[in-house]
């Protein structure tokens, strides 16, 4: 049925994804909702349960229609906090000792791509929230001591925490949506109360000088709630808790708590509020017992106020229903958990569909593998968000609240405007569009949804996402920052997916795609090769903190840095753009004249990287990046990094019956050999035949690609039990010191000990899945061309000579292995800490950011199921 779903989606005939779990995690301290300069301090935490939102909302568990019109959520309250609990709480990026960070535990248990089943569960202690502990101990730490994280304040030792389960379902009706709070009582000797306010609530739309039209919600029935909103409609919602369903009253009188989605003026800024009832006022009555901040008639705000004293393992149930259809309140809950029984095995047939495509075989995977394989594509579901913002609308102000002072944030992107559902990297820690992440997020998006996939690859090309000049937008904080060109390779791969898996040929995806590349491609040719000689820049590329200083800082005295990474990704970003071109000339002859271009392009890139006056260090049998002064002398930065791995992704396979189909650019090929063989001498020569006689492009030949690899597969190098270290291990007892601007490089295999880039990621030691799973691509691309006549030392110096093949399976499996049960009943993501090998604990996964170069620990943002969820695809690729 779910995919009957998809189908009915793709074809129109019926619209399953416009409800989803599309509300974000953190709205506060976004770029967006920053109109004083400083997002973290503008727009605090604190801030956020009394503020409108400007742009779009958070929540707990969100659920909401594709354009955010209305919004359903979960908040708590344990008669301990301050606060009701409606949102996250973490550090900002100045707080935390290295940089954002969510202080919660709440896990993306299970989704279906058209979201007509979803679980999630959240961790609510019942002690005291630390607030103040978690923000001060932070304060306190410096960039070479660990996080302090919620576990740290011994919150969950005994046990004394609600499990939250949150699930969704959706009805016959696309936009019949129930919802279900499961809450258990995990101590086993105490007694405590849980207040479950589920909310329903408009996005402030009405405050800005636009419209002062409000949509309303009020009482419709005895327990039934009525709303409409121009967009949406009329709709009806009802909340039934399992006290009543259990006979414990044939009638159960529901607490409704009304307010207004307006800001509290009189609390935030002491202007007195135009009505008593305010963003804050649900939190304020159940917290506070005030009587006169909240109504029980109508409002754009409300809370179904549910609360319950629960014994040691007690369960408590609150069901909700929201219906465009009016209820007969005995029958909205007759086929309630019918529904529920039923969506949640269809999402059971729709992954154990997935799971037989794995190349391992569905009886071959054991539980543990589905388990991984399943959260991570549920993270991946769950972190789609609603995401709103119009630079130009943004840097002039609202009619009702105008700026006073120019804006210099994303000045040249004012015809940026976002309003559309996107895939996030992660939806607190970085709730914004973030363009490379997308890409990889892509390709473990396609095992679930074919539609979503190509939809939003092909809206990051749209003119109103990129730059007329052809620049492709970054990420949020800054949109003209230069990311790794990646677009054309997500592309490529999922065209090839959908070959390999429905035998279409989707040429219509791929040309509309290739055409806006093309003028991608020529703003990095033009902006990014300041020279015109083929050896590019790009400042921090996504890697962070990676050089020995900010790449993306100007260097002194006119020097220019001149990157290995920045020109490799320029060589595979050609070597991409060349194989699509090839794919459309075989059906469309035009296109041979551009696959030579691509060809030229590749071959001059080549060319200048590997020269003796290039990236190549012959002595070092490595690539790195170089410092050009101004009087043309060459310093080369020999810091053993991911930098100098990147060129081994510049690889391609050119076909044998490719060739012959198109003899004109065979022609072409074969001329640079002849008549340029300076320019092909230090690459893989084109000429000699590979497996089933292909040829090879690639920027390394055999020669350069053995002396690279021995030192990524070497464990004391690049080579760890959980992937390949983005900084070599061998700069732990030799560091690169870089005199001329008092900077060194180390092995850090954790956090990172330097305030570049703000901090909160680290590529001096640890394992990033993203370019893990390029390397691992790679080697297969060797292997497709080289065969079993390549062996290799795996690991270097064992005395054990494999294939490229079996190493790429070996990294592979090594990547899983991260979030792999151990017999301990513990896995490496967690770090060792005992909580996770509990037994409430133990089968909830994080897919973090980044992880330990040494021990697997998971690092940075906590639920990146963005690019970690690659871990699906590596999965699906595994062999017997």
């Amino acid at each position: 049925m779910e995919q009957k779903r998809l189908d009915d989606s793709l074809h129109r005939k019926a619209d399953w994804k416009n409800w989803g779990t599309y509300v974000s995690d953190r709205q506060w301290a976004t770029v967006r909702e920053d109109y004083g300069g400083d997002p973290w301090t503008y727009f605090p935490h604190d801030h956020a349960r009394s503020r409108a939102y400007r742009w779009s909302e958070d929540s707990i568990g969100g659920f909401c229609n594709r354009f955010q019109n209305i919004c359903l959520g979960l908040a708590f309250w344990n008669e301990k906090d301050p606060i009701i609990k409606e949102r996250y709480f973490g550090l900002g990026g100045p707080e935390g000792n290295h940089g954002e960070d969510v202080k919660e535990h709440y896990f993306y248990l299970d989704n279906t791509p058209t979201h007509s089943y979803s679980k999630m569960l959240y961790k609510y202690p019942m002690n005291e929230y630390p607030y103040g502990d978690l923000v001060s101990i932070n304060a306190q730490r410096g960039k070479q001591d660990p996080e302090y994280e919620i576990e740290d304040t011994g919150i969950f030792d005994k046990d004394e925490y609600f499990d939250c389960f949150i699930e969704y379902a959706k009805g016959d009706q696309e936009d019949d949506i129930l919802c279900r709070v499961t809450i258990h009582n995990r101590s086993s000797d105490r007694e405590a109360p849980i207040h479950v306010l589920p909310h329903l609530w408009y996005r402030n739309t009405w405050s800005w000088g636009y419209s002062d039209r409000r949509p309303y919600i009020h009482r419709h029935t005895h327990n039934q709630l009525v709303s409409e909103e121009v967009h949406i409609g009329k709709r009806y919602y009802i909340v039934q808790t399992s006290d009543a369903e259990n006979g414990n009253g044939t009638k159960e009188d529901i607490n409704y708590l009304f307010t207004e989605n307006d800001t509290n003026t009189q609390r935030l800024f002491n202007w007195p509020n135009s009505s008593p009832y305010v963003k804050d006022g649900i939190n304020n009555s159940v917290v506070n017992g005030w009587k006169d901040c909240v109504n029980q008639k109508s409002g754009t705000k409300v809370a179904a106020h549910c609360k319950k004293l629960l014994a040691p393992g007690e369960s408590y149930t609150v069901k909700i229903r929201f219906s465009p259809s009016e209820f007969q309140e005995r029958e909205a809950f007759q086929d309630f958990d019918s529904i529920f029984t039923k969506r949640k095995q269809e999402a059971d047939e729709f992954y154990d569909n997935i799971f037989k495509a794995n190349q391992c075989g569905f009886d071959a995977m054991g539980e543990d593998l589905k388990r991984i394989q399943r959260q991570s594509l549920a993270g991946l579901l769950w972190t789609k968000q609603y995401y709103h913002f119009g630079v130009d609308m943004w840097a002039k102000g609202d009619p009702a609240h105008p700026r006073t002072k120019p804006v210099t944030r994303n000045n040249h992107w004012d015809h940026f405007y976002a309003n559309d559902v996107i895939s996030m990297p992660d939806k607190w820690e970085f709730p914004f569009l973030a363009a490379w992440d997308l890409a990889f997020q892509m390709i473990p998006m396609m095992l679930l949804d074919i539609e979503w996939t190509k939809r939003q690859l092909i809206l990051i090309t749209r003119e109103w996402y990129s730059h007329s000049s052809g620049a492709l937008c970054a990420y949020e904080w800054d949109f003209g920052d230069v990311n790794p060109p990646v677009h054309a390779w997500a592309t490529l791969e999922v065209y090839k997916h959908i070959e390999k898996t429905t035998g279409v040929k989707d040429l219509d995806f791929l040309e509309q795609i290739f055409h806006k590349l093309l003028l991608n491609f020529t703003w990095w040719v033009n902006k990014k090769d300041i020279k015109g000689n083929n050896i590019f820049e790009g400042g921090f590329l996504g890697l962070d903190n990676i050089g020995v200083f900010d790449r993306s800082t100007p260097l002194r005295d006119g020097a220019k840095l001149q990157q290995a990474d920045g020109t490799s990704w320029m060589a595979f970003y050609s070597a991409n753009m060349l194989k699509i071109s090839l794919i459309l000339a075989r059906e469309r002859n035009s296109y041979e004249s551009i696959a030579t271009k691509f060809l030229e392009h590749f071959i001059s890139i080549a060319k200048s990287i590997t020269s003796k006056t290039g990236l190549w260090s012959s002595e070092d049998g490595f690539f790195f990046d170089s410092i050009i002064s101004p009087n043309s002398e060459q310093h080369q930065l020999k810091v053993y990094s991911f930098v100098g791995l990147i060129p081994l992704f510049a690889a391609e396979i050119l076909d044998y019956d490719t060739l012959q189909a198109l003899p004109k650019f065979k022609e072409r090929l074969d001329w640079f050999v002849k008549y340029r063989p300076n320019l092909v001498k230090n690459i893989a020569p084109f000429t000699a035949l590979g497996q089933n006689k292909s040829r090879l492009l690639s920027i390394v030949n055999r020669e350069k690609l053995e002396l690279i690899l021995k030192k990524m597969l070497d464990e004391d190098w690049f080579l760890s039990e959980n992937g390949i270290r983005s900084l070599s291990k061998h700069h732990k007892d030799h560091p690169f010191t870089f005199e001329e601007m008092d900077a060194c490089v180390g092995y850090v295999p954790g956090e990172s000990d330097v305030h570049i880039m703000g901090s909160n990621s680290n590529w001096r030691g640890p394992v990033w899945f993203a370019v893990n799973y390029l390397m691992i691509q790679s080697l297969r691309t060797y292997h497709e061309y080289y065969g079993d006549e390549f062996q290799i030392e795996y690991p270097t110096n064992s005395g054990n000579i494999v294939t490229l093949d079996i190493i790429a399976d070996d990294i592979s499996k090594r990547l899983i292995s991260i979030f792999q049960e151990n017999q301990d009943g513990t896995r490496k993501f967690a770090g060792g800490k005992p909580i996770f090998a509990k037994q409430h604990w133990k089968n909830h996964i994080l897919f973090n950011e980044y992880f330990h170069g040494d021990s697997g620990a998971g690092l940075g943002a906590s639920h990146q199921t963005g690019w970690t969820a690659l871990v699906a695809k590596l999965i699906n690729e595994i062999k017997k």
